[in-house]
């Protein structure tokens, strides 16, 4: 049997349907206020943030890879132990996300480094001239190298084509930055 559905009764469940959608619809609207509308936008806020080592222990290509793959949901903030857990507060923060310290599966946090080349000790084979992601290492093949400190990351992507393990990693001290221009 048809049970006869009263105004009341129909007034009542538009009233509750349209409560719901409101609460939703001001809660997206939170959530789309506290990120810039354009993803290109918000992965350069992103990038911002980070230290560029370039260094890819995020498992990105280097920090602007990793920040396009955070804007689009694709990454989370606590992948780069150079930038350390404020790095990942930071990004957190900027995604509107819960932050958590740096996934110690991406590598260990630590004080900055830079690599230092024996310079008694390398051959000049030449081959951590393109390794190098910043262009820090200075040199010709078959001739002396050097490590221009002060642009010197510390991502050690030059350490694993060194035939002769003539570079280390020292802890940075007070390194002053390259004069403009």
């Amino acid at each position: 049997m048809d049970h006869p559905v009263s105004v009341l009764e129909i007034a009542a469940a538009a009233s509750a349907a349209a409560g719901i959608a409101g609460a939703l619809g001001t809660a997206l609207r939170r959530r789309i206020d506290r990120l810039p509308a354009d993803v290109d936008a918000l992965a350069a806020r992103l990038d911002a943030e980070l230290p560029q080592t370039q260094c890819g222990r995020c498992t990105y290509a280097g920090c602007r890879p990793y920040a396009d793959a955070m804007a689009r949901g694709a990454a989370g903030p606590n992948q780069c132990p150079p930038g350390g857990d404020h790095t990942a507060r930071a990004l957190a923060r900027l995604l509107g996300r819960e932050a958590l310290p740096v996934d110690r599966a991406y590598g260990e946090v630590r004080a900055p480094y830079v690599a230092v080349i024996d310079e008694t000790r390398c051959i000049g084979c030449a081959r951590c001239l393109p390794a190098c992601p910043v262009d820090a290492i200075v040199g010709a093949k078959k001739r002396m190298h050097t490590v221009i400190a002060a642009l010197c990351t510390g991502c050690e992507l030059c350490l694993p084509p060194c035939p002769v393990d003539c570079i280390a990693m020292l802890p940075c001290v007070a390194i002053p930055p390259l004069p403009d221009g």
